[in-house]
């Protein structure tokens, strides 16, 4: 604790010398003067009151930056001990966990997969105790938002509903001691899809669910000619005995419903077309309408609707957090100093929103924010706050090459090899050497025969095309520093891969068996070639941009996966066996059966049969090939032979929902390729893009000024951070020191710059609105008697 005399008491409007707190950045106490017999204890609760604005301020801006709804804001103390307990990642993997012990349960529930099988007893019990966390979860968040704000939010209730089933299930499972018909356990993945860590998964469900609206428009449009047109073909073809496809109805719609498919194409269509050729004509109409056009359709439709949903997404997430940020500038300002934040107040933020962040980061951070070059951040400055307090800060090399200060004749050397390796003639000469050993791996695979590809004998090409990419990989070393050459992606890949290729030749060398599949990743370097044409280069970069994304949407696929597996290990477990289908039309994909012919036993197997839901692996098996739709109809007819016709609904359904996940990203594909192509035509001049990139120089006098302000407040380890700055300068013998800012471009950039135009317009609409709803509010100040803690401060003072 700071006593009066270690903390100077300046009067309201005072100005620090710029020597004493580096350059023109003004880093004093904004507190009134007190008077002089209790400044400590009213200094002291001005700093409590700050710390508490310091905090808040940071949650404002985390609601901001993860799109939270400002209505879950914690309200008093008790709900903010609630809400950073709920915010930490401890609490986070303990969530995650026990949704994934939930979901992984069902490899032990019956059906279970035979090798991990467990008791009735125990699989109960495990569930019992991961609902039980799930429910201190939920008490928790009720604590944090209150009785009234947790039953608002809709996907907090959904997961309550769905643990007070799951629990019931649970203890009814226990008691008896066996196990029931429990499709309530597909539900299981919410516990999953509420998770923090799933955040990119929810935003998948929310913009599949907007999306359904016309979806379902052009699907009735879809369904409406199929039902017309099996209507048509129940009368043409029915009176073909020999025609099983269209001899009812029924059969009529669920053939042309697998045609749509083109799975059973043209084996509907022979039949009808041995006895009249003609009748071809009904199934080009029905394709060409069905297929290639009312299908097409629906992409277009969905594409669309996904663009039109990606531009309000940017635009309500861009106004949240701008929302957000006036929020927190709210709380950081005085009424001493309202046009801005102090370098003091923004520390203490950062503090709280970014605690690993170090001194010399939050300064820098504060100067790039502080485009008006005054001792404030006003808000316009901290609307940037987002895109700055992401980048990573490091010193500018004073050197332009690791090798300047060597010895000439080494400096010569090395000068040398770096302006070869940076030649276009070596770049385009190793291109050269990857497509002649890619032309040879092509040839020496092709006269490869069937057995042992790997000989004991090491290729020669092998051996000179590794030693070729190794000296490239010394001379780009060398020239160009190990730092700066790992610094690119590309030439990470490159190392990558000729590491794989070394060890593949050590395994050889060796003959270590095991390890010969690291050969077979060779033709990897072929990939560097993509780097020849800017169009290649556009798709790679593309690629690289969507994988988080396509990470996301291959796990929302999963999420309907495991859903339907559970529903079906439910209805069609163990139905499915070798010989089960004789009285189908599939029998044959079914049939096992050995005989002897002569000396020899032969198995005529059709491996159907292994297209089963006896296990949740199985299952997620014979939903992958239902998704490919590849003679998906043989699966179905098995099953329903052994069932009931209406199984057929199962998988049609199934087929309908992973028609609207693929056709989603087949959209989100198209919409970032697109968007790619267009912002690169915008911006022309920058061929390569290095990401976002700001340099920021500091002088010696603001460190120097800076360190002063952390030792007043105790803190050694900023203060030696700091102190190895001003070291270096002394080294060097600079006066200033420049420091550069990198992040990686991310598509809220991208989209920053293609909408610019529309986002002024946006930021006066959201203005206008915000102007006619709320009243301007007083700054907050740490020396007002209005500033309370927590617990008792109004929300009307935090809110514009």
């Amino acid at each position: 604790m700071l006593c009066c005399t270690e903390w100077k008491c300046w009067s309201p409007g005072s100005i620090v010398p710029d020597a004493l707190y580096g350059g023109s950045y003004d880093v004093i106490n904004d507190a009134s003067s007190p008077a002089a017999g209790d400044c400590c204890a009213q200094q002291s609760s001005a700093r409590h009151n700050w710390e508490m604005n310091y905090q808040e301020a940071a949650i404002y801006l985390q609601e901001g930056e993860n799109n939270d709804k400002f209505f879950t804001h914690p309200k008093n103390a008790k709900a903010l001990a609630a809400y950073l307990f709920a915010h930490n990642h401890l609490f986070y993997l303990m969530e995650l966990s026990t949704a994934l012990l939930l979901l992984l349960l069902s490899l032990c529930e019956a059906p279970a997969v035979p090798m991990l099988r467990l008791g009735i007893f125990v699989h109960a019990t495990l569930e019992l105790f991961a609902l039980i966390v799930v429910v201190f979860e939920l008490s928790m968040k009720m604590r944090w938002l209150g009785f009234q704000t947790f039953i608002r939010h809709k996907r907090t209730m959904v997961k309550t509903c769905v643990l007070f089933v799951q629990f019931i299930e649970a203890i009814v499972v226990l008691v008896r001691q066996t196990s029931h018909v429990r499709i309530t356990r597909a539900l299981r993945c919410i516990f999953l899809v509420d998770c923090r860590y799933c955040g990119a998964v929810r935003r998948n469900l929310r913009q599949i669910f907007q999306s359904l609206p016309p979806f379902i428009d052009i699907l009735l449009l879809l369904l409406f000619f199929m039902v017309i047109f099996a209507i048509l073909g129940f009368y043409l073809f029915s009176p073909n005995h020999s025609d099983p496809y269209f001899n009812t109805l029924e059969n009529s719609l669920v053939n042309l419903f697998v045609l749509l498919t083109t799975s059973n194409f043209p084996d509907v269509m022979m039949p009808s077309y041995a006895r009249n050729p003609w009748s071809c004509v009904f199934f080009i109409v029905y394709l060409s309408i069905e297929l290639y056009f009312i299908m097409n359709l629906l992409l277009a439709v969905v594409f669309d609707t996904f663009n039109d949903i990606e531009k309000r997404k940017f635009k309500s997430l861009l106004l949240h957090k701008r929302t957000a940020i006036q929020h927190a500038y709210r709380l950081l300002i005085t009424k001493q100093r309202p046009s801005g934040i102090s370098f003091k107040h923004f520390e203490g933020l950062l503090r709280f929103y970014k605690p690993r962040m170090c001194a010399r980061e939050r300064y820098l951070t504060f100067k790039a924010l502080n485009q008006s070059n005054t001792s404030l951040v006003s808000l316009k400055d901290f609307y940037n706050f987002y895109e700055v307090v992401g980048l990573k800060w490091k010193a500018k090399r004073n050197r332009e090459h690791w090798f300047d200060d060597l010895p000439r004749t080494a400096f010569l050397i090395f000068k040398g090899i770096n302006i070869l390796v940076k030649s276009r003639v070596f770049q385009y000469t190793m291109y050269t050497v990857v497509a002649v050993n890619g032309i040879w791996i092509l040839v020496e695979t092709f006269m490869l025969q069937g057995g042992n590809f790997f000989s004991r004998n090491v290729p020669w090409s092998y051996i000179v095309f590794l030693t070729i990419y190794g000296v490239e990989l010394l001379l780009k070393t060398t020239g160009l520093g190990p730092v700066e050459y790992l610094s690119s992606g590309w030439n990470l890949f490159d190392f990558s891969v000729t590491l794989f290729a070394f060890l593949g030749l050590m395994a050889l060398a060796f003959n270590m068996e095991p390890f010969y599949f690291i050969v077979v990743l060779r033709p990897l370097q072929l990939l560097r070639l993509f780097k020849l044409k800017k169009r290649y280069r556009n798709v790679l970069d593309t690629m690289f941009e969507l994988f988080p994304r396509m990470a996301s949407l291959g796990l929302t696929l999963l999420i309907f996966y495991y859903c339907f597996a559970i529903v079906g290990m439910e209805f069609f477990a163990g139905v499915v066996y070798p010989n089960c289908c004789n009285a189908s039309t599939v029998a044959d994909s079914y049939r096992w059966v050995n005989h002897t012919v002569g000396n020899k036993t032969v198995v005529e197997e059709g491996y159907y049969y292994l297209n089963n839901f006896d296990n949740i692996l199985n299952s997620f098996v014979t939903l992958f090939e239902l998704t490919v739709v590849n003679d998906w109809y043989i699966i179905m007819e098995g099953v329903t032979s052994q069932t009931t016709h209406w199984s057929r609904l199962y998988f049609m359904i199934f087929y309908i929902v992973t028609m609207v996940v693929m056709t989603i990203i087949v959209a989100f594909i198209l919409d970032a390729f697109v968007f790619r192509m267009n912002y690169t035509r915008k911006n022309q001049d920058s061929e390569e893009d290095n990401g976002i990139v700001l340099e920021k120089e500091i002088s010696k006098e603001e460190v120097v000024g800076i360190i002063e302000l952390y030792k007043r407040s105790s803190a050694a380890t900023e203060t030696a951070q700091l102190q190895k700055i001003v070291l270096q300068m002394d080294k060097y013998g600079q006066m200033t020191t420049l420091f550069l800012g990198r992040r990686s471009r991310t598509k809220s950039d991208l989209s920053m710059k293609m909408y610019e135009e529309e986002i002024q317009e946006w930021y006066e609409e959201h203005s206008r609105k915000e102007d006619s709803q709320t009243p301007l509010q007083e700054p907050a100040s740490a020396s007002n008697s209005s500033l309370k803690p927590l617990s008792l401060r109004q929300r009307s003072q935090t809110v514009i």
